[in-house]
């Protein structure tokens, strides 16, 4: 078919649109104004009048009535939330929070309970709507809402039932809510959950269900696409997810409301279902899956967003899609203003608009030489990344390079897992074994994602690094409108496409930065044999036993700043990994190594203390299938090319520590290692007691390179460190981090003592090789 001619199209509408975001804006201010909140509503009445008053007797232009129309829609938001925030601040429920009373409430839950880890136990979240509460021997009848940090017995409450509850009240952070409930004892049954919340219940528990006999990473993201129910999603998968811009699967949106009205109203036509009833039964679909998927204000949303999919589908779609989106936003924002400063909703709203706006011309573009089905695959998440990039980039410092790629070889496998975990789901209701039947075609399906998000998420390009800033952000507002003005121009001729898609291709595939960092080019420098990356105030040590292959001896806070320079260094295999002791600053990183590597085995300190950092290195270590032993005092091995001796600390059995981190640090294991000639020693955070026993255990120990203990802190037997006579003395320490590190007095006695000292802070990733005259320093 040809082209429709441009001249005849009807000229877009943005006038809802303008309305939408109208509202939005009043929403922002509600939120930001602060103090100025009253001042700027007045203006706003102040303007509103004027408007209306020139215009009066049927004088205004339309475009006046849509400037006139935006600030009274403005300032309906902004009143609407003032009211709001004024009804909870003056609540009887706001002033007893502030006194800290004893109450005693019924309230009905309105939130699935949510259990999270403290440092004193763990507490279980969960969100109240009150009817009454008694304090200060008062009883009063009234609205508003409360969120009770309760004892793990809380986790049994659910969605809908009415309960009592009895604790202290504390204030709230949020505006929103009118107090904190710190309750310590079980919360009182009084009526069960309304027979639609116990039908969505249970159809979210045997949605779980035809998938528990699944690998965790199957079995946690078969809900978290059906119902956004991410709870047992592993946290390996959600970083992957983010760095491929696969993200918005793994929460409700709009994607999984069309698919599974989409897929219901096709069932609904094989029955002979057409006409209005087809119109109810898409309406039934919509609340269903609200239902389903919970009523918090991101499900509203995502079930709007997804509406307005729906309008976007058909004839006149592009049209009928911006009168969607522009009423959607104004409904969302006038129920709810707190969502106009929600990352969530925004990116819905971005992506749906750029659906809307920028996928015709693309595809349209694109199907001059592609099949149309394979133009509008590539059209519609190129448009919606591109609306999203600089609100990803905010929120990541990242911006994703792979996101496209990784959502066109992904969308074919969403719709069959999203469906068919549905479906599992209701027959399993049934019949529970039948419903695990159709619940492993939705495990397969889900494979397949975790798979497109684990290997970009590998790829050395898959994202690059980008600020935060008001500048920053503003430059990739205008490069991303750039481009979605120039890119349907361009990818009308095969060959630019080609060429675009290509040269994409490159970038992701790191061949740029593996020629940047090939010994020809200087980093890494050809005969290193340790190196300190640069990961913030933490330590991350790779020692180089091979070709591609090195000991990595902690792992440093963050996964993907080890990851990077274990990608600069070429690393592959990582036959050994030592984590020193579990504080975050050298455990957290350790999904990073493991991520696209072969990496043999992970050897840990005897002290497990804090336990929370033991915990989550058995669990990464767990799901990537790699073990965990511990380090063995004494042993020697040989580990490729070098030599490894723990010589710290003597404990021949685990022991459990403190319990509260004090007691990790002297528990560092400490490494004598022999590489390429030269000596090594790899202390941890070791403290003086600790380097008091290794004095004494090790007589006359003379190394080449010190890594200096606990981040160059005050806190050092300077004495032994001179002792050791290291010619380069290195020192893992964040830039401007609040502990004071590394000590000025400890590194003038190390230079005193004639070390060359080198710190990561002011040098980034340092490098030592191996020579014939001792240690040679390279900093990238």
């Amino acid at each position: 078919m040809a082209e429709p001619d441009p001249a005849t199209r009807p000229p877009h509408d943005f006038r809802v649109p303008v309305l939408g975001c109208a509202a939005w804006l009043g929403g922002i201010a509600a939120a930001r104004a602060g103090e100025l909140a009253g001042p700027v509503l007045a203006g706003l009445l102040a303007a509103a009048g004027a408007l209306a008053w020139r215009g009066r007797g049927g004088r205004a232009s339309p475009r006046q009535r849509l400037v006139l129309a935006s600030v009274v829609l403005g300032a309906a938001v902004l009143a609407g939330s003032l009211l709001r925030l004024e009804a909870v601040a003056t609540s009887p429920l706001s002033a007893w929070a502030g006194d800290r009373a004893t109450a005693d409430l019924v309230g009905t839950v309105v939130s699935d309970p949510r259990l999270v880890e403290g440092k004193w136990g763990d507490r279980v979240v969960v969100r109240l709507r009150v009817e009454e509460v008694t304090a200060r021997g008062e009883r009063r009848r009234l609205g508003g809402s409360v969120v009770v940090l309760g004892d793990p017995v809380w986790a049994a409450v659910e969605l809908g039932e009415q309960v009592r509850a009895e604790g202290r009240l504390a204030p709230s952070d949020s505006a929103e809510v009118g107090a904190l409930l710190m309750s310590g004892r079980p919360p009182v049954r009084i009526r069960g959950p309304d027979p639609w919340w116990r039908a969505a219940g249970a159809v979210r528990a045997s949605i779980r269900a035809s998938v528990a006999h699944r690998p965790p990473a199957q079995a946690g993201l078969v809900p978290a696409l059906v119902d956004g129910d991410d709870a047992a999603l592993p946290d390996e998968v959600e970083a992957d997810f983010r760095t491929t811009g696969l993200t918005h699967l793994t929460a409700v949106s709009g994607t999984n409301l069309t698919l599974v009205v989409g897929a219901l109203l096709l069932v609904a036509r094989f029955v002979g279902v057409r006409g209005r009833w087809s119109v109810l039964v898409g309406l039934a679909g919509i609340v269903g899956f609200v239902l389903l998927a919970r009523t918090e204000p991101s499900v509203l949303r995502a079930a709007a967003m997804g509406t307005v999919g729906l309008f976007a589908f058909g004839p006149d779609g592009r049209r009928r899609g911006l009168r969607a989106l522009g009423v959607a936003l104004v409904a969302l924002v006038l129920v709810d203003p707190t969502l106009a400063t929600s990352a969530g909703f925004a990116l819905s709203v971005l992506a749906t608009g750029g659906i809307v706006l920028l996928g015709p011309p693309l595809t349209e573009a694109l199907a001059r030489w592609l099949p149309r089905g394979l133009a509008e695959a590539v059209a519609v998440p190129t448009a919606a990344q591109l609306a999203c990039t600089p609100v990803v980039a905010v929120l990541s410092g990242q911006v994703s390079l792979v996101a496209v790629l990784a959502n066109l070889l992904a969308g074919p496998a969403v719709g069959p897992a999203t469906v068919l975990g549905l479906a599992g789901g209701l027959v399993g209701l049934v019949l529970p074994v039948a419903g695990r039947l159709v619940g492993t075609g939705a495990a397969w399906c889900v494979a397949w994602i975790i798979a497109v998000a684990e290997r970009g998420a590998a790829l050395p390009g898959a994202a690059i690094a980008w600020g935060t800033g008001p500048l920053a952000v503003l430059l990739l507002v205008g490069l991303c409108a750039v481009v979605a003005l120039v890119l349907p121009r361009l990818v009308r001729r095969r060959a630019w496409g080609v060429s675009i898609a290509v040269l994409l291709l490159v970038v992701v595939l790191g061949v740029p930065g593996r020629i940047w960092s090939s010994p020809s080019f200087g980093w890494p420098p050809e005969g290193w044999v340790l190196v300190a990356c640069d990961v913030g105030q933490g330590d991350a040590l790779v020692v180089s036993v091979g070709p591609r292959a090195a000991v990595v001896v902690d792992s440093g806070p963050d996964p993907g700043v080890v990851d990077d320079c274990l990608d600069r260094l070429g690393v592959e295999q990582v036959p050994l990994v030592v984590l020193t002791h579990f504080h975050a600053d050298h455990v957290d990183g350790l999904a990073g190594v493991l991520r696209g590597r072969r990496v043999g085995a992970v050897e840990v300190t005897a002290v497990l203390d804090p336990p929370t950092g033991v915990e989550e290195v058995e669990d990464v270590a767990r799901r990537a299938g790699v073990p965990v032993r511990t380090a063995s005092y004494g042993a020697t091995r040989r580990v490729g090319t070098a030599v490894l001796q723990v010589v710290h600390p003597d404990i021949p059995l685990p022991v459990p520590g403190a319990g509260d981190g004090s007691s990790a640090n002297d528990a560092s294991v400490v490494l004598v290692v022999e590489v390429d000639g030269l000596r090594l020693l790899l202390t941890g955070d070791v403290e003086p007691p600790g380097q008091a026993e290794l004095a004494r255990l090790l007589p006359g120990l003379d190394v080449d390179v010190l890594k200096v203990p606990h981040h160059g802190s005050r806190h050092q037997d300077e004495d032994w460190l001179a002792s050791l006579r290291p010619e380069v003395a290195l020192v893992s320490v964040g830039a401007d981090n609040d502990y004071g590190h590394p000590a000025a007095q400890v590194l003038d006695h190390l230079r005193a003592a004639g070390a060359d000292v080198h710190r990561t802070d002011e040098e980034g990733d340092i490098a030592v090789v191996a020579g014939g005259g001792g240690p040679r320093v390279v900093d990238r």
